[in-house]
């Protein structure tokens, strides 16, 4: 919530939560005697804690509810102030059906098509470092189907084995990383206490006084945004300093000295703050459009055969296996009949001949997943999507009655069923679940079914796109934990309720801390600047005919033309060693509506990370250990 409210950037923590969890699993055993906690425990624990996190975007309390409470005109049926109740009802009509959406996307895009989920594979890569690699034994005891599997080839992974003397390694490795993170943990408090004595640690005028106070060019060195960079990596945050030195350094001055932004900088609504917010918007809506409609047609043709010739489908089928790029680190019992093990995707790829027939190949992949009574049951699907449908529709009539017609909430679910496929896919393949352009998409498609003469059509267009955001989000996260889960045998079962307790949980404490922090601050204000706002409220008035400032509209278009193409080059060189060098429209659109004191810390963390890995030779795990 404190991120959200203030950069509109929230994350799951999956990787912090296993790691947290873990060293608290470790106290309570030196003083409480031997407690149960295997690596597919240590998966329920990040499923739930990751279900919980990302409740207060899921809901909308870091965009959305902030638009409708502080934004929305009395023209446009604002401002809307919900009680606790009424938030509360809200967050819970939202957190339920994207959940259950993602059981039946899972056999196909975790089994059959085996898409990597970059962030889910490296959870459980360190659940497999932090607990030593469980041996075989002890993953079917706790109800566990699969080994862990590793990326062939992948430098950043270290497979830990079950050798003589590992145990002891092991043990001093883990005393390390408790020393770094609590160093590290104790350096960030210290230094975020010290912000509330000196705030001018908050925007350090890097650039000189006259940068700080004219343009807004400062750094806020907090540790926080720091380890977030980290963990984002060198290329995203360098693809958002350069939004921010596009929007920030280069726009905001021509805007200002033509004239079309004649307020001061910081001006959301005359000042060319808010006129590069339009730009953003347009680089954001340009990125979707061309990453949801390359993922419509690459999933046109996974799941309608007819799309491709014979010969294509034989080598997609033959060569799924080899794509998924997974070797066992853990190869179990070895067996006489190679072709009749179950653990038989857990052998070395060179000891099998196991090149399926055409009509043989779904069959092999379905006997590799969980047993049948660690599955989530096709009746409980079918059963708890209806009910989560229906509870989401009732939920959101209570809170705002006639505002809101019927028909356009149930368009909004099923809708966000829809685009809840492309973003698992997208998020398989390149670990970015694209929520911010599917709901800007949803508000689109809303403001061509609404006409612009219903006094409500801003207010139904925010809900529209929260909907819709809420069912990518949660569906992506259920997606990510069920990969996790996947690789180190956690029974899916376990995890679905696991992610509704924590989505239930989440919703319900997402709206107590909601209501919490805008009762202290002052939203928006200084510390909780809540640019997401902003982007969904100006959204709104774009698609539902508002206008724009002046020459935000042409340059818009330039904008949204120049990274389509951008887009479209990245698409088709995913993987490829240049890749990264072609801006990412989603993080150069987040650095130009964030401020810079945030883009610049985060890069601060990006570079760390490439440094750390590439000069001191530092793997995963103390990074995220550090980051965390």
């Amino acid at each position: 919530m404190y991120f959200g409210l203030q950069t509109g950037w929230v994350s799951t923590m999956s990787m912090p939560a296993s790691l947290m969890g873990f060293g608290l699993f470790r106290l309570l055993r030196a003083r409480l005697g031997p407690l149960p906690f295997s690596p597919v425990e240590n998966v329920l624990v990040q499923t739930v804690a990751g279900s919980m996190a990302i409740m207060p975007l899921g809901c909308g309390f870091v965009g959305v509810l902030p638009a409708m409470n502080y934004l929305l005109t009395p023209e446009e049926q604002g401002p809307i102030v919900l009680g606790l109740g009424k938030l509360v009802l809200w967050s819970l009509g939202l957190c339920y059906f994207g959940v259950v959406f993602a059981v039946p996307l899972r056999r196909q895009v975790v089994i059959r098509e085996r898409l990597k989920f970059p962030s889910g594979f490296s959870t459980a890569v360190l659940i497999s470092v932090l607990h030593g690699k469980a041996r075989e034994g002890e993953g079917e005891s706790a109800g566990g189907f699969a080994s862990l599997a590793a990326r062939e080839g992948d430098g950043d992974v270290q497979a830990v084995s079950d050798a003589d003397g590992e145990g002891v390694k092991h043990a001093e490795s883990w005393r390390r990383n408790v020393r770094l993170l609590l160093i590290c943990f104790f350096v960030s408090g210290v230094f975020t206490l010290a912000t509330y004595f000196l705030p001018v640690l908050r925007n350090i005028p890097v650039f000189g006084s006259v940068a700080a106070s004219s343009w807004l060019w400062t750094l806020n060195p907090s540790l926080a945004y720091v380890g977030q960079g980290i963990i984002m990596g060198p290329a995203t945050t360098l693809h958002m300093l350069l939004g921010a030195v596009v929007g920030w350094g280069i726009l905001s001055p021509v805007a200002k000295s033509r004239g079309w932004a004649p307020a001061p900088v910081g001006d959301w609504e005359n000042g060319s703050k808010g006129w590069i917010v339009w730009i953003s918007l347009a680089i954001m809506l340009a990125d979707a459009v061309v990453s949801l409609g390359y993922l419509a047609l690459r999933s046109g043709k996974q799941y309608l055969p007819s799309f491709q010739p014979v010969h294509s489908r034989v080598k997609t089928l033959l060569g799924r296996r080899s794509h998924a790029g997974y070797t066992s680190i853990n190869t179990g019992t070895d067996v006489d009949d190679a072709t009749s093990s179950p653990n038989l995707r857990n052998r070395p790829a060179s000891e099998r001949d196991d090149t399926p027939l055409l009509g043989e190949r779904e069959e092999q992949d379905e006997e590799e997943d969980a047993p049948a009574d660690q599955q989530i049951s096709d009746r409980l699907v079918v059963i708890g999507l209806i009910l989560s449908i229906i509870f989401c529709v009732v939920c959101i009539h209570i809170v705002f009655g006639d505002l809101v017609p019927l028909y356009a909430t149930v368009t909004a679910v099923f809708m966000a069923l829809v685009l809840s496929i492309m973003g698992v896919r997208a998020l398989g393949e390149t670990d970015l679940n694209p929520v911010s352009g599917i709901s800007k998409l949803a508000q689109l498609f809303f403001a061509l079914i609404i006409p612009q003469s219903n006094k409500s059509s801003v207010l139904i267009n925010l809900v529209a796109g929260a909907v819709s955001e809420a069912g990518a989000l949660q569906a992506g996260d259920m997606m990510q934990d069920l990969k996790t889960g996947h690789l180190l045998g956690a029974a899916p079962k376990a995890q679905f309720w696991g992610q509704v307790i924590g989505a239930t949980a989440g919703a319900v404490v997402s709206a107590f801390i909601y209501r919490m922090y805008t009762s202290v601050y002052q939203v928006p204000g200084d510390l909780f600047q809540v640019p997401t706002g902003y982007v969904w409220i100006f959204t709104a008035r774009l698609v539902t005919g508002k206008g724009l400032p002046p020459m935000a509209k042409e340059w818009a278009i330039g904008s949204a033309i120049l990274f389509a193409l951008t887009t479209a080059v990245r698409t088709q060189t995913a993987g490829k060693r240049w890749h990264s060098l072609i801006p990412g429209g989603i993080a150069v659109a987040v650095g130009m509506y964030n401020v810079p004191s945030f883009t610049l810390a985060r890069t601060i963390g990006g570079l760390l990370a490439w440094w750390w890995r590439s000069t001191m030779g530092w793997k995963d795990t103390p990074l995220i250990v550090l980051a965390s």
